[in-house]
């Protein structure tokens, strides 16, 4: 085994114990101080006493997401007129999208025109208040300018009408990200990939975990810290290779920022270590109907093995075994699989739920794959532990980090395991089972809004991607109209979607997707190879539990029923598709 190279161990200070210490001198006594940070409320409350205490009157805001926390901490309103700060860097859109969720926390919220350059201009009843949004321009990591919430410090001196200072301040939050690209940025990475087995990037830091009372919705700046990071990092490594940002292709190794609590300075410590794989043990789920959590590996075995059919099996990258089975019966058949993103967890259990209805219900042939990235979905078990609601995106590709549906050449590993479905079945319709984010996705230290995933930034409900062949495209709309239609018969599905289109309207304008029975549909031609048709089911699942998670699993189990219902009705059968 070799050993861990460490590329970076360090001690960053705690911007609010910095701030206290500055303005308890003497000379401040008497003056003012309004301050901007990423801790929560409670810590700020602390500091503001202590400097009270010291005869300083202060006032110490969060500089993540400021609009939101105004109406938490200190506008009392349950209606408002917002106009939205205006840049040269930042959009009208990025700031409006940086307002969620105030459109399902309050009655009601209008955007309307500008406030300052970077203030938003709140009118509640014949008031108007201006709340300040700290961002600055910075060059980031790969060389784009990008503006991005910051730290911020304004203090005036006793009896002094102008503030002595009025800037940007590097808090520890931004100091730990920038400290960690930097070394990244500063390794002798080789050219050829995969350039490592894992980076750990390990943070212990103070910060923001709140739930908002809107469905999963949370603030976490440790979440957002993680999805910086992850994306950052691997922004890089597709810069260092040459390749065009968002490449999926791309193998550098596996990133992992794990972000955790702490209450005192932040600790940083990067490293290059060896894969140290864990195996599933056996487990059994019980009632999949009711669960209400993601399954164990050991728990998708047993309920695979449960069902019968012929198995098949490849392995991962890190060795772990990638399950499947056929059963054979009338045509035409379906492919099912699960997890290609491995933090996208409920597709796994609609997956298994389905399978054993069809069994049970039909003589209807088809494979089934129901977790596809057994190393990201090992990786996805492991950072919940500590942060059991975050989204986890280190954890959606591979332990090679690419996608594994993206990968064109051998080794397939994980993509063999689909690959062989197909080739066992050749299915009209591939049934692939996704998920994505049960709230807010940001990268604040990037410019705030997720870069290639933007549409992706606020959820939008339950949503379908339909993905055609060429000349196959007479068939989608239909197909996805008769899908929509019995799926829409869930009461609620139906109640969930709308509340979430509602606010997302609110948010991000006019839907540019068509709506079919309340449910959005997007439609798509695709080359290659696969079946002629391939449905992506979207249920925002990253992370929840409970009877959230319920909803989530049963709403795809029964895409996968309905769906296959309406290819044994002939709906996609070739003679239809002239």
């Amino acid at each position: 085994m070799r050993d861990e190279v460490v590329l970076l161990d360090t001690v960053v200070p705690r911007t609010l114990d910095a701030v206290v210490a500055e303005f308890s001198a003497a000379a401040w006594r008497g003056g003012r101080v309004e301050a901007w940070v990423f801790e929560d409320v409670a810590a700020r409350r602390a500091a503001e006493l202590t400097l009270e205490g010291r005869g300083v009157a202060a006032r110490i805001r969060s500089a993540y997401k400021p609009l939101v926390h105004a109406f938490l901490e200190e506008i009392e309103a349950r209606a408002a007129i917002v106009g939205l700060p205006s840049h040269a860097q930042g959009s009208e859109q990025r700031f409006r999208l940086e307002a969620y969720p105030l459109g399902g926390l309050l009655d009601e919220i209008e955007f309307k025109g500008v406030g300052d350059e970077l203030a938003y201009a709140v009118t509640t009843g014949t008031t108007t208040t201006r709340v300040f949004a700290p961002n600055r321009v910075r060059i980031d990591h790969i060389g784009r300018p990008t503006l991005s919430p910051c730290g911020w410090i304004r203090a005036w001196r006793a009896g002094e009408p102008a503030p002595m200072r009025d800037e940007a301040l590097e808090t520890e939050y931004e100091a730990v990200f920038h400290a960690v690209m930097s070394a990244v940025a500063a390794h002798a990475w080789g050219a050829t990939t995969p350039c490592m087995d894992t980076l750990e990037i390990a943070i212990a830091i103070p910060g923001i975990e709140r739930s908002l009372a809107w469905h999963d919705e949370v603030i976490s700046t440790r979440e957002a810290l993680h999805e910086d990071l992850y994306f950052s990092v691997l922004d890089f490594f597709q810069h260092h290779a040459g390749r065009a940002a968002g490449d999926r292709t791309l193998q550098p190794g596996q990133i992992i920022p794990e972000i955790v609590a702490s209450d005192g300075p932040v600790r940083v410590r990067v490293t290059l270590e060896p894969h140290r794989p864990t195996y599933h043990v056996a487990g059994d789920a019980g009632d999949l109907d009711i669960i209400e959590r993601p399954l164990t590996a050991g728990e998708i075995a047993t309920a695979l093995a449960a069902l019968g059919g012929e198995s098949f099996v490849h392995h991962s990258v890190q060795g772990r075994p990638i399950l499947g089975m056929h059963r054979r019966g009338t045509n035409p058949s379906v492919v099912i699989t699960a997890g290609q993103h491995a933090n996208e967890t409920s597709g796994v259990v609609g997956a298994l739920r389905a399978a054993r209805r069809l069994i049970g219900e039909t003589d209807m042939e088809f494979a089934l794959v129901p977790q596809d990235n057994p190393d990201g979905y090992a990786l996805h078990h492991r950072l919940r532990a500590t942060n059991p609601r975050h989204m986890h995106h280190a954890a959606r590709y591979t332990a090679l980090g690419d996608d594994l549906d993206s990968r064109v050449a051998e080794p397939f590993y994980e993509k063999a395991a689909r690959m062989e479905a197909l080739a066992r079945t050749g299915a009209r319709l591939h049934l692939n089972l996704h998920g994505y984010p049960a709230h807010e996705w940001t990268r604040p230290l990037t410019g705030y809004l997720p870069v290639g995933f933007e549409a992706w930034s606020i959820p939008k409900g339950f949503f379908l991607i339909l993905r055609h062949l060429p000349g196959l495209a007479s068939a989608a709309e239909p197909f996805l109209r008769a899908l929509t239609a019995r799926l829409a018969q869930d009461a609620a599905l139906r109640t969930f979607n709308a509340a979430q289109l509602a606010v997302w309207r609110a948010h991000a304008g006019a839907p540019t997707f068509p709506v079919f029975d309340g449910i959005p549909c997007m439609i798509t031609e695709r080359e290659g190879p696969g079946a002629p048709f391939q449905l992506i089911t979207e249920y925002p699942d990253e992370t929840v539990y409970g009877d959230t998670f319920r909803l989530a699993h049963t709403t795809q189990m029964n895409t996968v029923l309905a769906a296959a219902a309406l290819v044994r009705a002939g709906m996609l059968d070739p003679p239809l598709l002239s």
